[in-house]
């Protein structure tokens, strides 16, 4: 069965089933930076799995929102990239960042957040 039958009918919760999972919203926020092979992926993510971030991508792609492509460096390589419905959460993603630092902010745990570095590795 594919994983958009599975997607909920209201609007609000149908983005949240596509944006949760282990690693989705990481692994879209390092797609904003550009193409990146499966091993880029799995060296600028600290602690995903290749098998986790596989079925990650592979329910991103079938959602629409990351697209395969030969590399650029590398022509048996494949690379994924942000379609452009992809690259239309570049606001959403970047507001529910604020939106974390602002819970944490009034519930007094600013102290508990990461940083980003601390889970993404600038490129290498």
């Amino acid at each position: 069965m594919k994983t958009l039958n599975r997607l909920p009918g209201l609007p609000i919760e149908r983005t949240l089933a596509i944006l949760s999972g282990r690693w989705k919203a990481v692994i879209l926020h390092v797609l904003l930076d550009g193409p990146q092979r499966t091993c880029g992926l799995e060296k600028r993510i600290v602690g995903v799995s290749q098998k986790v971030l596989i079925e990650q991508l592979r329910a991103l792609e079938e959602h629409g929102m990351v697209t395969r492509q030969p590399s650029a460096e590398d022509r048996q390589g494949i690379e994924y990239l942000l379609t452009p419905l992809g690259e239309s959460l570049r606001s959403i993603l970047d507001s529910l960042i604020e939106w974390g630092v602002h819970h944490a902010t009034e519930l007094d745990e600013l102290d508990r957040l990461l940083p980003c570095d601390a889970v993404v590795r600038s490129y290498l």
